[in-house]
């Protein structure tokens, strides 16, 4: 097993796989290429480092067998990505979570090492950015969050309708500006079109 960079230990994992995926149904089950999407999101980020998914209901059993961690059900149903980062951190031990999308298929454990060395004492939250200061895009759903700070702020939050980027907006954030090399890390899976890319430029030289 993968040991996590120093510093890095009080990182836990949540994946959410809660969506209703209506533009790709099914999509977390599709092949990635040689394991159901879910499978490889977990393998990739999961090294090292306690792991729960949120989800809205139990996987199929061959898909669930090979997902050897705790699973969460989402406490409010169908209310965003929000409401499924907050079942899963409410039943988390660690100080820090790393929150990732199930249809992230190129999420890895090295580039949470890399959020988890840019922390600083006094931060909330170290989630990526597009652009600077003057025209900034936010990657919530592949950020690293202190937990009670995310729990306090995203609780209030839902009452506003459930934004991440409200909680974002609540907590002591750094932003962990992106390369051009991190570019491939953030996408997401979330049509046909999307899914032939991914995996076009998955097998790509």
């Amino acid at each position: 097993m993968r040991e996590p960079a120093s510093g890095s230990e009080d990182v836990g994992i949540a994946i959410l796989a809660g969506g209703e995926a209506s533009r790709l149904p099914g999509k977390l089950t599709l092949s990635a290429p040689d394991v159901p999407m879910i499978v490889r999101v977990y393998r990739n980020v999961s090294p090292g480092r306690p792991t729960w998914i949120a989800c809205r209901e139990p996987f199929a059993p061959d898909v669930d067998t090979l997902l050897d961690c705790a699973k969460v059900f989402d406490r409010q149903g169908a209310r965003g990505p929000l409401a499924g980062l907050l079942s899963a951190m409410e039943q988390m031990p660690t100080r820090r979570v790393f929150a990732a999308a199930g249809d992230a298929p190129f999420l890895d454990a090295g580039f949470i090492d890399r959020l988890a060395a840019a922390w600083q004492p006094g931060d909330e939250a170290v989630v990526p950015m597009h652009g600077d200061a003057r025209k900034r895009r936010f990657e919530p759903l592949a950020a690293l969050y202190d937990r009670r700070a995310f729990l306090r702020e995203g609780e209030r939050a839902m009452s506003d309708g459930g934004s991440l980027h409200a909680v974002l907006e609540r907590l002591r954030v750094r932003p962990y500006p992106i390369s051009a090399r991190d570019t491939r890390i953030f996408t997401n899976v979330n049509t046909p079109e999307d899914y032939a890319a991914a995996f076009e430029l998955d097998e790509s030289p």
